[in-house]
């Protein structure tokens, strides 16, 4: 029986992750976002990154309701840097999955509500006296969203940047029309021009009312107001920026924008990694069907340049020490 015991202790151990989860919610106003807190297996003393999602409706898994299967990205992610004594915090934005019911109205939505809700779970998590320093992660839209969210915040210790864009988002989405005929690109520039001086266009034609519709011009407005470039150039904080070369969702152009941004400052770290997509799946092509299958296989693992990228970055802030 004995002899039993010890196998089945054996085996039920090696099916353990070597990691523990468990939710965790930031009250905002009548609302709250959900997330849940991945910290290594064992660890009393870790370093913790809150990982922010990017645009559109992607949850804390890294995962879009407008797409029909998964990609576990940010999941994948958090489970990557807990095996290697890094713990994260990934969550739910306003309005998407477990978070819903904190959705404001569409016009009462403005992008310095996502850095404020950074801010909140920072301050939520620096309470924990078993985190030994915080990082933001940003990918995508969520790039942007860490750098206000670090800028002159001392409880963070570094800052990271996954697939940044480089760009103001009205010129991402002048160049993202580019292939329209000319008299739409004419009132694209003019809506957009109308927008960046703060004020409001009360019609829009019809074929671009999904992209400028009334209701969500106010959040526009307060978007096209941030010029990445200033804004990460104002960080005083170890940085690290990473890229894929075979992103078709973010150009390499965006990543030398910023890199050129912040070449003067101390502490930086920039890598362009061969093979990795928007997702940081591997992937060794551009062709778009290729890429979608990434999109919604999650099967596909992380590629483990980003990983490895990520786990130094935030070992090297605290000392070279993972603290388990």
């Amino acid at each position: 029986m004995l002899l039993i015991s010890l196998c089945i202790n054996s085996v039920y151990a090696q099916s353990q992750p070597p990691y523990r989860e468990r939710p965790m919610a930031l009250g905002i106003g009548d609302g709250r976002l959900n997330g849940v807190i991945t910290v290594p297996d064992r660890a009393t003393n870790y370093p913790l990154v809150v990982i922010i999602p990017g645009s559109g409706p992607t949850d804390k898994d890294g995962n879009s309701s407008a797409l029909p299967g998964k990609n576990n990205s940010l999941l994948y992610l958090a489970q990557a840097l807990a095996k290697q004594g890094i713990a994260s915090l990934r969550y739910d934005k306003r309005g998407i999955a477990s978070s819903a019911k904190a959705a404001p109205d569409e016009y009462a939505l403005r992008f310095e509500q996502g850095v404020t809700d950074v801010k909140g779970w920072v301050t939520l998590l620096k309470r924990d006296r078993r985190i030994s320093g915080i990082y933001l992660l940003g990918h995508s839209e969520g790039s942007l969203v860490g750098m206000l969210a670090a800028q002159g915040n001392a409880d963070v210790k570094g800052y990271i940047s996954v697939a940044g864009v480089g760009r103001r988002a009205d010129a991402l989405i002048e160049e993202q029309m580019a292939g329209q005929p000319e008299v739409i690109l004419r009132l694209v520039r003019q809506i957009n021009e109308s927008l960046r001086a703060g004020k409001l266009v009360p019609d829009v034609p019809l074929g671009l009312q999904a992209l400028y519709r009334p209701s969500v011009q106010p959040y526009l407005i307060s978007w096209f107001a941030y010029d990445p470039l200033e804004e990460i150039a104002r960080l005083e904080m170890p940085l690290l920026l990473l890229q894929g070369d075979k992103d078709m969702q973010v150009s390499e152009k965006d990543f030398e924008l910023l890199r050129a941004a912040v070449e003067n400052k101390p502490n930086v770290s920039c890598l362009l990694i061969p093979g990795m997509n928007h997702l940081m799946k591997p992937c060794d092509s551009m062709d778009p069907e290729k890429q979608m299958e990434s999109y919604v296989d999650e099967t596909l693992p992380l590629h483990e340049a980003v990983v490895e990228a990520v786990s130094h970055f935030i070992q090297k802030g605290e000392g070279g020490s993972n603290n388990q």
